[in-house]
């Protein structure tokens, strides 16, 4: 009879490498897919959505500490290079990738791989990587404060212009994004001075509504496509070049923001932070994000930062398990640990 054990460890091992928030989103897609909202039940999960986002970008504007945010420009140029990465280098290559259309890539898919390029970075990950490799944590809260603060901005432009023709930035739309985006988030950072102090307080209360509400959003997304044949416009060998495109991305974004940071005599707690501040997206920022700019076609535009996501969460967890072993004297390219747990960092919604 043979021994059970070597199975049972390898599916021990591979349910630990799955990040248990992802498998909950791709649970709530298999969900949509077999129970989507139709009719009332649809106008309903559309309505709780949009409440959802302006919710979450709410309780966004009201952790983000402006304060921090200002004390950590002093080191400018450490965030003018982990900006360049997320809004400069992923752009271009996302417009490099416009080569695989239609060979590898549907339209739909490309959309969603060139909206990944544009999302802002993460702070929780960043800050959780960063600590576990023993790199500049404050450097990493500021880095991921002023990602989030200026993708506020620069996401929906960049969308606009990389995209074109999938979004219509009409003055409908662009009241749109005010409306589920712009004014929460202000109303959060105005209200931040009376509401800090309850927010500290259930931080771990909020995290899961921060989660549910993602999730819900999904659904919603995910119901939409249903409708328009989602799973009819995507084939077995254009997931797997998606994922293949996305860990090239991830790859060449950690080997690059290396390379620059050591070439710009960083030193090694600030080059751990460059290369994770400037190589991964925010998940919490990007889903809510992608459900105003595109409405119901949201199902497939979504699913390379979904895959993305995941793969950052694995990719990295290896690269700062290994770069904490090392010497804090001995330079270091990170060969691409994240084992992020469900700690919540004030600034960012916790997916």
């Amino acid at each position: 009879m043979s021994d059970p054990a070597p199975a049972v460890r390898t599916a021990r091992r591979l349910a630990r490498a799955v990040d248990p928030y992802v498998a909950a989103l791709l649970g709530t897609v298999l969900f949509a897919t077999l129970l989507p909202a139709t009719g009332a039940g649809a106008v309903a999960a559309d309505t709780a959505a949009d409440l959802a986002i302006g919710l979450l970008f709410f309780l966004y504007g009201a952790r983000l500490s402006t304060r921090e945010a200002l004390h950590g420009l002093r080191q400018w140029k450490l965030h003018l290079l982990t900006g360049g990465g997320t809004f400069v280098l992923f752009p271009l290559l996302g417009l490099a990738a416009g080569g695989l259309v239609p060979f590898l890539l549907s339209d739909r898919l490309y959309t969603g791989l060139l909206f990944l390029c544009v999302v802002p970075s993460t702070v929780q990950s960043s800050i959780a990587l960063t600590s576990t490799a023993r790199g500049n944590v404050p450097a990493a809260i500021c880095a991921g404060t002023y990602s989030s603060l200026f993708g506020m901005a620069a996401t929906p432009l960049l969308a606009a212009w990389l995209i074109g023709s999938a979004l219509s930035f009409s003055a409908a739309g662009l009241l749109s994004i005010a409306t589920h985006l712009l004014l929460p988030f202000l109303a959060g950072q105005v209200l931040r001075r009376w509401l800090g102090g309850f927010l500290a307080r259930h931080r771990g209360h909020l995290g899961l509504l921060d989660r549910c509400s993602i999730l819900l959003v999904v659904y919603t997304a995910f119901s939409k496509g249903m409708e328009q044949g989602i799973w009819h416009q995507i084939t077995p060998a254009r997931l797997l070049a998606l994922l293949l495109l996305a860990a090239g991305l991830l790859a060449t974004a950690l080997v690059t923001m290396s390379l620059a940071a050591r070439r710009l005599g960083f030193c090694r707690a600030d080059r751990v932070t460059i290369v994770f501040c400037g190589s991964n997206k925010s998940l919490a920022t990007g889903l809510p994000m992608a459900a105003v700019l595109f409405g119901g076609a949201a199902g497939l535009v979504i699913l390379p930062l979904m895959l993305y996501h995941q793969l950052q969460l694995m990719v990295c967890a290896v690269v700062a398990a290994r770069w904490a072993r090392r010497p804090e004297d001995t330079p270091a390219t990170p060969e691409p640990s994240l084992r992020v747990g469900p700690r919540t960092v004030e600034g960012e919604p916790s997916a």
